[in-house]
């Protein structure tokens, strides 16, 4: 008897751990969540919180100044200016991570897409955006949507809806002001 009590404690151990571990597995996979779940930095240090725009559309953009298709920073501002007031965050996510074509610092970086294309809209601190050293969010929205849905290069578009989802993603290429975008967008605010 001592020895099938000792078996089941045994069994009863190892399911624990195994689910402990799997849990543990799922929290660092980002398995379950939402892009709610992440924070990024902004210049100088403060966080900004996705779940503090829950119930709004995200559109999540990794920009670089010194790249060709820098011009789609106008393109970023015109949705801002368009959608901002009906739900939708724009937010840039300076990156130096293709082709060395971000090499301003944190807080050169805003001041200079305002002044040459107008940005107002929310841009982070410079961030990892590919590879296994990406900002969690990116890592979560490759594991999310497959490696043909990472970025690639500057200008990836990620659309996140108010739940939290990844609603839609627009490589490159795909400007900002594009119909396909927009009415993307458009399907996914508040109240529509």
């Amino acid at each position: 008897m001592f020895r099938l009590y000792s078996f089941v404690l045994y069994v009863a151990a190892v399911l624990v751990s195994t689910a402990v571990q799997a849990q543990d597995l799922d929290e660092q996979s980002g398995a379950g969540q939402t892009a709610h779940a992440f924070t990024f930095e902004m210049p100088y240090g403060e966080p900004l919180a996705l779940k503090d725009y829950a119930g709004k559309a995200v559109l999540v953009v990794n920009t670089a100044t010194e790249c060709g298709f820098s011009g789609q920073l106008a393109g970023l501002q015109k949705l801002h200016e368009t959608y901002s007031d009906r739900g939708l965050l724009v937010l840039g996510v300076p990156s130096n991570d293709f082709g060395g074509q971000e090499p301003r610092a944190h807080g050169d970086i805003a001041k200079f897409c305002e002044a040459k294309y107008g940005a107002e809209f929310p841009l982070t601190a410079k961030t990892v955006v590919k590879g296994d050293r990406a900002h969690p969010f990116y890592l979560w929205a490759a594991r999310e949507l497959g490696p043909m849905a990472r970025p690639y290069w500057n200008f990836h578009k990620y659309l996140v809806g108010p739940d939290g989802s990844i609603v839609a993603w627009f490589p490159t290429p795909v400007p900002p002001t594009a119909p396909d975008v927009t009415t993307a967008i458009e399907k996914v605010l508040p109240g529509s």
